[in-house]
């Protein structure tokens, strides 16, 4: 099940990134005081009294522009258009919506004009009066009821006062968490950002002789889910897309699309990772391979638009090559050409995905796996530290899905990242796991178990 999206949205230099800083624990986002700096990432983990959900900063909506607005401003202005697109995907997207503004300035005509946006989506909202830093500025919070959003919270993002009881309400607001019942079959995610091909790859795929059996609504709430069967296998495509829907809200605003693949990651098996291949990797392309590197999903990086590239002999390895060194831990995943325009290796597609997920169930036994382990640490000597040198004493494979690895060692101290991998390594090397990753887990045994 997907987690939970909470967007915090309002005007420019209210005190969004310092919120989405506060709730997810760390400085992630870059703070300025100039409105609408360009920030790396937008989205983070978070989670409160037991409940995880992920955090999204919107950066700043506005609606009308002055000079006065624009002068230090990071960005140059946007068409009004593309800035009310802007707010609606992020609103549209969103589980719950945090409102954010600013108690030292007041109530303005931008914060109206954005309550007006909220109250059309129909959207759970939570209205947080920030830099409420003293008493006075807490009582001024009161004046916000006038955008009739309900019970403002008057927060110091900042110093971290109210967060707590926002955090309160910002859990007992979010969806109620249900088991739902997911179609059966092998789900399978199309996610990337706009134009790179996702709808051509989906029609591409259903194109051809398929038994579509479906269509089904997912748990995200606009998505719409294929299922279909491939050689006997059932399979649940998971359209980010956005094909089938009608409406006012186009999938054209780059930044907001990661939104929507966070949800569609949460519950796919595998994710297609779309590449465009006159465009390469990209900075969001680098953002969702991380988010799904952190949610431990098999992943298949497809290039899509093959037939644009001007090739020889060596185009295909220096490309690959480009894919693996741009996107960072992802050296075991596939790399596939295609054109999904003119079907060139399309039919490639679902048979890797599948062969991933197989990978992703699959397993290793006791007795071979601490062979494997004892010849790795002949070839390469585990570290040591202060003179005490690491040593294996027992290794097992616990879980699948992803397969998850547990070795008993005499001080998990000693255990480096760099030999981490080279294990890691090592098993690849005799298992494969294509497309799937690893977790491996360091336990020094306790003198009971010893």
């Amino acid at each position: 099940m997907s987690k939970p999206l909470v967007a915090i949205v309002g005007r420019p230099n209210v005190g969004k990134s310092v919120l989405f800083n506060r709730l997810v624990g760390y400085q992630m986002a870059i703070v300025e005081d100039a409105p609408g700096t360009t920030r790396d990432r937008l989205y983070g983990e978070a989670e409160w009294s037991g409940r995880p959900f992920t955090v999204v900063d919107t950066g700043g909506v506005q609606l009308t522009w002055s000079e006065a607005d624009l002068k230090g401003s990071a960005t140059p202005a946007l068409l009004l258009d593309d800035v009310r697109q802007q707010a609606e995907i992020a609103i549209a997207e969103a589980d719950l919506v945090l409102f954010l503004v600013d108690a030292a300035a007041g109530l303005t005509p931008t914060d109206e004009d954005v309550a007006a946006l909220l109250r059309r989506a129909e959207k759970p909202v939570i209205l947080v009066v920030n830099k409420a830093d003293n008493p006075a500025l807490r009582l001024d919070a009161l004046d916000f009821y006038r955008l009739g959003l309900g019970e403002p919270y008057p927060i110091s993002a900042l110093h971290g006062t109210g967060t707590g009881d926002l955090l309160d309400a910002v859990v007992a607001a979010l969806p109620q968490e249900e088991v739902q019942d997911e179609p059966e079959g092998i789900k399978i995610a199309i996610v990337g950002r706009p134009n790179v091909g996702k709808s051509s790859l989906l029609n591409a795929l259903l194109g051809e002789d398929r038994a579509i059996v479906s269509e089904l609504p997912g748990t995200t709430r606009d998505a719409i889910d294929t299922l279909l069967t491939w050689q006997g296998q059932p399979i649940v495509l998971i359209d980010t897309a956005g094909i089938r829907r009608r409406g006012r809200i186009e999938p054209g605003i780059e930044k907001y699309s990661v939104m929507r693949a966070l949800k569609a990651i949460g519950r796919a098996d595998v994710v297609l990772l779309l590449l465009d291949a006159t465009e390469m990797v990209t900075a969001q392309d680098a953002h969702v391979a991380g988010y799904i590197l952190e949610e431990n999903k098999s992943v298949v990086v497809v290039v899509n638009k093959w037939d644009l590239i001007e090739k020889d002999t060596h185009t295909m390895t220096e490309f690959t090559r480009r894919v693996r060194s741009e996107l960072k831990f992802l050296d075991y995943v596939p790399v596939l050409f295609i054109s999904a325009r003119i079907g060139k290796r399309v039919d490639q597609v679902l048979p890797m995905a599948v062969k991933v997920y197989q990978q992703r169930f699959a397993r290793v036994g006791t007795s071979e796996l601490n062979q494997v382990i004892q010849e790795a640490v002949m070839r390469h000597a585990p570290p040591s530290k202060a003179g005490k040198r690491l040593k294996f004493l027992f290794a097992s494979q616990v879980d699948v899905a992803p397969p998850t690895f547990v070795f008993f060692v005499n001080d998990e101290r000693l255990v480096h990242f760099t030999y981490a991998r080279y294990l890691e390594n090592c098993l690849r090397e005799r298992y494969g796991f294509v497309g799937t990753p690893l977790r491996l887990i360091f336990r020094q045994r306790s003198r009971q178990e010893k």
